[in-house]
């Protein structure tokens, strides 16, 4: 993806779904950090008092010092996983963490699109008809932004059952392209929460474990050392 000039017609051409972006942004959108300060409000009133979660791991703000440049990888199976996620990470973070979002869903419609822009910072993914645009979206960020920290469900699509999945090979083409390494996370019970048929979430806990960053390698290797990591987790609930 070129470099963008803002002073010719290549600015008016850019699709309405990527301006929020910040290689594409002329300046502090301050309706995006409005909405980012009282989404992360609502989440900590959610994830204290209706659903609580748990942490396991290293601290958000060790991982940054260490790895201010990171692909953040979960699995998936809900539409709590994000934002839970989300949940966990100081606000003062945000303005480096972006999720990939499946455009067809999270810009759908205007109400979606509003929220994805100026509350998730989404990096529209168009898993349909131009999933190149995704890859050179994403790879460009990467190699232009630091601190970035982007967020990705390899899986590629929530489990019904909650049952890992096997991984699409984007995480592995986006970390070895740019040479970022990889944060394993996995959520526990979001399922139970939220299952894919159900439209509102349940009361209850969720389980975040954060694992280890490892270097760019092959989707073969990642799913290895992911699924193992995973049953070692599982195994240990039992």
């Amino acid at each position: 993806m070129e470099k963008w000039d803002y002073e010719n017609e290549q600015w008016l051409k850019l699709p309405n779904h990527l301006k929020h972006l910040p290689l594409f942004t002329r300046s502090f959108d301050l309706v995006s950090i409005f909405f980012k300060y009282l989404w992360a409000l609502i989440l900590k009133i959610i994830f204290t008092f209706y659903i609580r979660i748990k942490i396991f791991g290293p601290s958000w703000k060790k991982i940054f010092k260490q790895h201010p440049k990171l692909l953040i990888m979960s699995n998936h199976s809900s539409h709590l996983d994000a934002v839970a996620i989300a949940a966990t990470i100081p606000v003062g973070y945000w303005s480096h963490l972006y999720l990939t979002a499946a455009k067809d869903y999270w810009f759908s419609n205007p109400i979606f699109t509003f929220f994805s822009k100026h509350c998730l910072g989404a990096i529209p993914i168009d898993r349909k008809e131009n999933p190149k645009e995704a890859i050179s979206l994403c790879t460009t960020l990467l190699n232009n932004l630091t601190p970035i920290w982007m967020l990705l469900f390899p899986e590629g699509s929530r489990s019904s059952d909650g049952t890992l999945q096997k991984l699409k090979a984007g995480i592995s083409i986006f970390s070895q392209k740019t040479n970022t390494p990889i944060l394993f996370l996995y959520l526990e019970g979001a399922n139970k929460l939220l299952a894919k048929s159900k439209a509102f979430p349940k009361a209850g806990v969720l389980k975040l474990h954060i694992g280890k960053v490892i270097q760019p390698t092959s989707i073969e290797e990642v799913q290895e050392q992911y699924t193992r990591w995973v049953a070692e987790i599982n195994s240990q609930d039992k």
